[in-house]
């Protein structure tokens, strides 16, 4: 049995003219806003408002930023907005205290063992042994 596989599944079918459904449906939106200005307001100033609204309409409709529609850059901008940001880090400024002679510490001495001789031929012969992935050879063994 052989099927046919859907070629360009990414590209959105034209439904009204050369608009698909959703460029349609923002221009439609846009024009009725339009339209809806131009009845209820005075002439000039429907054409001030109408102006902003056909603009956004015509970019939802048609502008694309970094290869992705419009309406995800809007969304993005909506969601920073309105949801709540969180700092992690912020600088704070702080004045230098002045510090007295007595407040400072004495430096603690912290011991470090040293390995006598014998010591560590015991620790490097225990590693040697146990070093399976990489043996010794007789000659670098005598030469510990």
């Amino acid at each position: 049995m052989r099927f046919q596989v859907p070629q360009f599944i990414e590209v959105e079918d034209k439904i009204f003219g050369p608009f698909t459904f959703k460029q349609f449906v923002y221009l439609a939106g846009g024009i009725g806003m339009c339209v809806l200005l131009f009845i209820f307001l005075p002439k000039f100033v429907a054409i001030l408002l109408a102006l902003p609204i056909a603009a956004f309409s015509g970019a939802l409709a048609f502008y694309k930023y970094n290869d992705k529609p419009f309406i995800n850059l809007v969304e993005s901008f909506f969601h920073y907005s309105l949801t709540n940001k969180l700092y992690v880090w912020r600088k704070e400024e702080r004045a230098p205290t002045p510090t007295g002679q007595g407040s400072l510490k004495p430096i603690e001495q912290v011991y470090v063992p040293k390995l006598s001789e014998s010591k560590l031929k015991e620790l490097t012969w225990s590693l040697d042994i146990k070093e399976s992935a990489n043996p010794v050879t007789k000659d670098e063994e005598n030469e510990i």
